[in-house]
């Protein structure tokens, strides 16, 4: 048999293997990912110094714009002293229950302190009772976080009723949704202290310790009735002032709108940084606020224990001749009692004007009751839906009347005036002289 020769070359075959370069792939999609990082890189860098470019040219028109709204915007103090039924003793204890909401919600900075806002302008403009107090709170909470935070972040009417202790049904909260809006014009943007501590902090480095420390200063500020209509451009630069202050940073150039601030603005800050709400310090206790109320505790101790050490706040203790004076009518805002803590299943209510409570006796209110009886009262502003209020606002010539009394029981020896604390508990006296 012949031996046939195979054809030159090679047959094609049905099943091959191909080896594959994994490395060089890697290797291209490596540096593909790294030229993408680098434009991208290269694109942030761009915007941000068009943002400067643009923000030199329009910062001084957006400040201006700014404090405009700030003006028009101001709550009135006195329209809320004038109220019949909520006193300022009760401020603590709301402003405490809108934090810890704020906080569990994990809210916006600035969504808290425009709440705070609407609650100030809406009790500005209407009569608000004592039972519903909370319930203006939690529609101020609501209408702020819609307007500045995302849309999973909106606390639900079932979530603000159960943190109510489902004290009020959902149709008021949605009834006074509506009304605080309709009072307020559908005005609901207000530059808040943030928005302001912001554009101080632009031209300088970012210092998160300077920033969360005036932060700090400034929920604490909240809480007090000299600050209520203080425009939020002074507070925000007094704050930060005390901030740089108490950690002791260097303050900004003269030139700089941040230096422009407002020295007894800033005394009074410093006054009120000895006896801080529980909740705030706590909140601020946390490493993501850099600590900063434990550095303020710090601060303030040490600041006392050094007599002759130069002091940038004055002494914790003030003489007794330098306290409001109880014929001031309860217009100081008094502390909450620190025992009174948030329930397992929600939270407290701020607390009504007892009617039988430590603070007045049933005498003692018997005897104010008669003082008023018989005065004409008139409406100040329409009230918000609810029943008509056993108690109405009091006429400025019925104010004058029972001051002329007053003096003139002083000037016959008679006992003195009730403690300030039962004068701010007790309806029956006028919140206004």
């Amino acid at each position: 048999m012949d031996y046939i020769r195979p054809r030159s070359g090679f047959q094609p075959c049905d099943t091959f293997f191909i080896e594959d370069d994994y490395r060089a792939q890697a290797e291209k999609q490596a540096k593909q990912e790294h030229d993408k990082l680098v434009a991208r890189e290269r694109q942030y860098a761009m915007a941000n110094q068009l943002s400067r470019i643009t923000c030199a040219e329009f910062r001084d028109d957006v400040l201006q714009q700014l404090l405009e709204m700030d003006g028009q915007t101001l709550p009135d103090v006195e329209s809320i002293d004038i109220q019949t039924e909520i006193q300022w003793f009760m401020r603590p204890y709301l402003l405490d229950f809108l934090i810890e909401a704020h906080t569990a919600f994990q809210l916006l900075p600035s969504t808290l302190f425009l709440a705070i806002n609407l609650l100030d302008r809406y009790c500005s403009k209407r009569v608000v009772y004592k039972r519903h107090y909370q319930l203006v709170g939690c529609a101020a909470l609501l209408i702020a976080a819609k307007y500045n935070d995302k849309k999973d972040r909106v606390p639900t009417v079932k979530e603000l009723k159960s943190m109510c202790c489902s004290l009020y049904d959902d149709d008021m909260f949605i009834q006074m949704e509506w009304h605080v809006l309709q009072t307020l014009g559908w005005s609901v943007g207000h530059p808040t202290v943030d928005e302001f501590l912001s554009m101080a902090l632009l031209d300088e480095p970012y210092d998160a310790e300077v920033e969360h420390m005036a932060l700090y200063i400034l929920e604490i500020a909240l809480f007090h009735r000299d600050f209520v209509s203080k425009p939020s451009s002074e507070l925000a630069r007094a704050a930060l002032a005390l901030s740089r202050c108490i950690l002791n940073r260097p303050q900004p150039r003269h030139t700089d709108w941040a230096a422009q601030y407002d020295s007894t603005t800033l005394v009074g800050l410093s006054q009120q940084l000895h006896q801080p709400s529980t909740v705030v310090a706590r909140k601020y206790a946390s490493s993501h606020f850099s600590r900063v109320s434990k550095v303020l505790e710090h601060f303030l101790s040490r600041q006392a224990s050094l007599v002759n050490y130069p002091r940038c706040t004055p002494p914790v203790e003030t003489p007794v001749e330098s306290k409001p004076y109880a014929g001031e009518m309860g217009l100081a805002t008094p502390q909450k009692s620190q025992q009174l803590t948030a329930v397992p299943h929600g939270y407290m209510t701020p607390p009504i004007t007892p009617e039988n409570g430590p603070f007045a006796t049933q005498a003692q209110m018997a005897a104010n009751q008669e003082m008023v009886r018989g005065v004409p009262t008139t409406h100040g502003c329409s009230p918000s839906p609810a029943p008509e209020a056993e108690m109405q606002y009091m006429h400025t010539d019925a104010y004058q009347q029972q001051e002329a009394m007053y003096i003139s029981q002083q000037s016959q020896q008679l006992p003195p005036f009730p403690p300030h604390s039962q004068m701010a508990l007790d309806p029956t006296y006028p919140a206004v002289m």
